[in-house]
């Protein structure tokens, strides 16, 4: 068994030489949620119709689907989310820069 030298680096899992699914946020989930979408749909297709070909058609159709609507939910949670700590971060900065000042928004609304 070959014993890794400390010089060299961990190499994660690429598919087809370009997306790297180990380091790419929600690859790896769109892709098991890919492959499961291509079963169920490929399997009900067969058992309603008996057509192989078109089964198989079918099933790459719900990969290809499911791999796609689940990666840009994924993402598009995690640009939410995001954003959201964004929001929350700057209002943290704001209120340890603003506390005890007369721009103190806590204050205002005590006086009143």
């Amino acid at each position: 068994m070959a014993e890794q030298q400390p010089g060299d680096e961990k190499r994660g899992v690429k598919l087809l030489g370009i997306l790297d699914v180990e380091n790419t946020p929600c690859a790896r989930d769109a892709l098991l949620h890919g492959a499961g979408g291509s079963v169920v749909a490929g399997l009900v297709h067969f058992l309603a119709t008996s057509r192989v070909k078109r089964s198989f058609d079918v099933g790459m159709a719900g990969f290809m689907l499911t791999t796609l609507g689940s990666w840009f939910y994924c993402r598009y949670s995690n640009a939410k989310l995001r954003v959201q700590q964004k929001v929350i971060q700057d209002g943290i900065k704001n209120k340890v820069m603003y506390e005890g000042t007369s721009r103190d928004p806590t204050l205002k609304t005590r006086q009143q």
